[in-house]
C-alpha cells in the first residue's frame, strides 16, 4: 500500500506550523522513488535568512538510534550480551546489586530503573520534570562548560532510583545511553562517537551526519531558538552549546535526508542484522520526559493511528533544536522534520505544560506527511 506524495498539501501543512509559531520548520517526505523536500520560515529571526531543507541540524535524541545499532552490532559479534549485568562490564559505574540487577538490554529500553542525570548537572533544572519551579539560567552558564561523562553517569546512579530493574513502566533517562557510550568504549578499545562514526554513520553513507567537535554546528545551519516554557522571552539562541552534557546520547549532528537514508537502511537490515532489527522492534511500556507513557523498544519506538499503518523512528530535542524522523513498518513511506524552537508553551496555574496551536500544527504536518 502507498499514498503518493501530495506536495501542495505537504507545503500547505509546513506553512501552518511556521504561522502557528515556528521561526523555521523544513521536511523530507519519501514514498518509494517519490521525495519531496520544502522548508518554510527563518534561519535567523533578526536578518530573516531562511531556513533550507538542506541544513545541517541538531537531532537531539535521534542520537539513541544510532548508539542502540551500535551495541547490537557488538551483541551480534558477540562481544556484548544484552541480557548480561552491566556491572560484569562496568562495575566501577554501577556497583553492587544494581549492577548485578541492570543488564544491557534494560539500558536500551530504559527500564533500568536509573534516573535521569540531567537536574543534577542543571541545577536550575533541578525540579524537572516538575516546570513551574525550573529556571533557565543553567543554560547559559553551561553553554561552554565540558562535562565528563563519568561524572554525568555518578551523578544518575547516585540519584534515588525511578524504579526497580526490569520493572515496568520504565522511565527514560539520558544515564542509560551514556553507560551503554562506555560500554561500547570498554569492548571496542575506542570512543564511542569513533566507533559509532565508523560503523554506523559511514556504514549507512551519511555524509552530512557526525558529532560536534566543539559548541559549533559546521556547515549551513539554523539558529536554535530556546523558550523554556515561556520563561525566555523572546526565545533565545543556543545554536552555539557544548554538547558534552548528553554525549552520544543526544549530541548528533544531522540533515533530513540523511535521517531518512539511516532509518531506512536501518529496517532494511543493513545496519543491524533482522535478529537484532527485531530486538528493536521489541517493545516495553515507558514514561518519557514529559511525563506521558508510551511503547520504546531498542533505541526505536512506534508511531501510528488507530486502524492505520505502524511507523518506526525517533524524535529528539535539545536547546532549541526538535526533529522527528519516521518509517513506515514496510519500508516504503518516511518523513523527518526539523524545527528550530523548542518548549514553546507556556505553563498553566498547574505548573503543566498549555496547549499551543504549533502543537495542533505540528501533529498534522506528521499525518499528512506519513498517511497523506
Amino acid at each position: 500500500m502507498s499514498n503518493s506524495l501530495d506536495p501542495a498539501a505537504l507545503d500547505a501543512a509546513l506553512e501552518n506550523v511556521h504561522r502557528a509559531g515556528m521561526p523555521g520548520v523544513f521536511a523530507e517526505v519519501r514514498d518509494g522513488d517519490q521525495v519531496w523536500r520544502g522548508a518554510c520560515g527563518v534561519a535567523d529571526v533578526a536578518t530573516g535568512r531562511p531556513v533550507t531543507a538542506d541544513m545541517r541540524h541538531r537531532v537531539g535524541s535521534i542520537t539513541k538510534t544510532f548508539t542502540a545499532a551500535a551495541v547490537l552490532q557488538q551483541a551480534e559479534a558477540g562481544r556484548i550480551g544484552l541480557d548480561t549485568p552491566i556491572g560484569r562490564y562496568l562495575p566501577g559505574l554501577v556497583p553492587g546489586e544494581r549492577g548485578r540487577a541492570i543488564t544491557v538490554r534494560m539500558l536500551i529500553n530504559h527500564t533500568s530503573g536509573l534516573a535521569e542525570y540531567l537536574p543534577y548537572a542543571y541545577p536550575s533544572l533541578k525540579a524537572f520534570p516538575a516546570l513551574a519551579e525550573t529556571r533557565p539560567e543553567s543554560l547559559d552558564d553551561h553553554r561552554f562548560t565540558r562535562f565528563e561523562h563519568s561524572e554525568l553517569i555518578e551523578m544518575g546512579v547516585a540519584a534515588p532510583a525511578v524504579g526497580t530493574p526490569g520493572g515496568a513502566p520504565g522511565v527514560y533517562s539520558n544515564t542509560n545511553y551514556l553507560l551503554l557510550t562506555r560500554l561500547l568504549e570498554e569492548v571496542t578499545g575506542t570512543t564511542a562517537d569513533r566507533y559509532i562514526t565508523r560503523n554506523v554513520i559511514e556504514r549507512a553513507g551519511l555524509t552530512d551526519t557526525g558529532f560536534p567537535a566543539g559548541p559549533h554546528i559546521e556547515g549551513p545551519h539554523s539558529h536554535l531558538y530556546e523558550a523554556w516554557f515561556g520563561m525566555i522571552d523572546p526565545p533565545r539562541d543556543y545554536s552555539v552549546f557544548d554538547m558534552s552534557w548528553v554525549g552520544p546520547a543526544a549530541s548528533l549532528i544531522s540533515t533530513v535526508a540523511d535521517l531518512n537514508r539511516f532509518f531506512r537502511l536501518l529496517l532494511a537490515g543493513e545496519i543491524v542484522g533482522p535478529s537484532s532489527l527485531e530486538q528493536m522492534r521489541g517493545t516495553v511500556p515507558v514514561i518519557t520526559q514529559d511525563g506521558k507513557k508510551g511503547d520504546y523498544g531498542l533505541g526505536l519506538y512506534p508511531m501510528e493511528e488507530p486502524g492505520r499503518a505502524r511507523f518506526w523512528g525517533h524524535g529528539g530535542t535539545v536547546w532549541g533544536a526538535g526533529a522527528l524522523a519516521m518509517i513506515r513498518a514496510d519500508g516504503r513511506r518516511q518523513m523527518a522534520v526539523a524545527v528550530n524552537l523548542q518548549r514553546w508553551n507556556r505553563l498553566d496555574p498547574s505548573g503543566r505544560p498549555a496547549p499551543h496551536p504549533l502543537d495542533d500544527a505540528l501533529a498534522a504536518l506528521h499525518r499528512v506527511a506519513m498517511y497523506g
